[in-house]
């Protein structure tokens, strides 16, 4: 079988939820830094996103990491986050995927016990710190992006629910962060149908209400996700992501922790040094740590540390065919349900 073009793919999960990591053969993409390459994704040309993230390649429940040369010279490696909407800025589960990836494939050289793996993404520079042995990267702990609050408590007014408040915070995306009782549900497996059309419903009338706009990073201006909140008998915060089309994130979700880390802080609920543990709706886990305070544009951030791990699964090579009669992939509402013609 004669292959012109191929990519090559490293099958990862984080607490469950797939973070595939694109580690070669990828077009080069257009822009001085990992930002504008994003950027043009979004608003230029998204057919490598869709290539990637559609039917019959892909599925709904997944990510994909593009692997790219840093930009930032202190920079191991750059990265994009690309789902089923959109090319996001920054995932925690994913940063754990990628720096995974890397360590356990040898693009970046694994020392035990500790490596540094420092990621250019488009919301900043990430430092990763892996704690490896045996060859394997045992748990990666992130040293994300400054998290701060847009604003605590702010109304939305919904058809089914009545005015419910949400915390808007950013923590690498933008987050509206919505306690799960005042949508009538739990974060638990059965309910994760309801959860993510409940989330997908609130974020299209966020749209409408509430406007955001990082201060530093052009493009950066939508809230990406809905968090769902709640918190377990043993102190920790259950957390339930909900993601286009309409589906909830496996994981604890790191960049959501980082904004709820925010919300805490600026409430008054965690100082520096303080951490929590996030848990997600199949009990996944990641520690998440309040290591020191900054501004952003004059805005008190805190500084978060998220630890976790991933696991390698396998190896995937795509072809790349001129003459696959589906290159932009196709999405059916029977498997991605029905918010599927709003997908971006």
């Amino acid at each position: 079988m004669k292959w012109e073009r191929s990519i090559e793919i490293i099958q990862v999960h984080c607490q469950g939820e797939i973070g595939k990591v694109l580690v070669g053969g990828a077009p080069e993409i257009p822009g001085v830094t990992i930002l504008d390459k994003m950027n043009h994704i979004n608003t230029v040309d998204d057919s490598l996103r869709r290539f990637l993230t559609f039917e019959p390649r892909a599925g709904a429940a997944m990510s994909m990491n593009l692997l790219l040369p840093p930009v930032r010279s202190e920079a191991d490696a750059g990265f994009i986050v690309l789902q089923a909407d959109r090319a996001h800025p920054m995932s925690g589960s994913n940063c754990i995927c990628v720096v995974t990836a890397l360590l356990e494939t040898g693009r970046v050289p694994m020392r035990e016990p500790e490596t540094v793996v420092r990621l250019d993404t488009p919301a900043g520079l990430i430092t990763a710190r892996a704690q490896c042995a045996g060859g394997r990267c045992r748990s990666v702990s992130l040293d994300n992006v400054p998290a701060f609050v847009e604003v605590l408590g702010r109304e939305i007014v919904t058809l089914d629910w009545g005015a419910i408040r949400a915390d808007i915070a950013f923590g690498g995306v933008y987050y509206a962060i919505v306690d799960v009782d005042q949508v009538g549900l739990k974060i638990e497996p059965a309910q994760a149908r309801d959860l993510a059309a409940a989330g997908i419903a609130i974020k299209a009338l966020l749209a409408k209400q509430v406007s955001v706009r990082h201060p530093e990073h052009a493009g950066i201006n939508e809230i990406a996700y809905v968090m769902f909140r709640d918190r377990d008998p043993d102190g920790a915060v259950k957390t339930c992501t909900t993601l286009k089309p309409g589906r909830v994130d496996r994981s604890p979700c790191g960049t959501g922790s980082s904004a709820n880390l925010a919300v805490l802080q600026a409430r008054g609920e965690v100082k520096v040094g303080d951490a929590r543990r996030s848990r997600s709706i199949i009990g996944g886990e990641f520690l998440v740590e309040a290591i020191g305070e900054t501004t952003v544009a004059g805005r008190p951030a805190v500084l978060p540390r998220i630890t976790g791990e991933a696991w390698i699964y396998g190896r995937e090579e795509w072809r790349m065919d001129p003459n696959d009669p589906f290159p932009s992939g196709f999405a059916l509402s029977d498997t991605w349900g029905p918010q599927v013609d709003r997908l971006g």
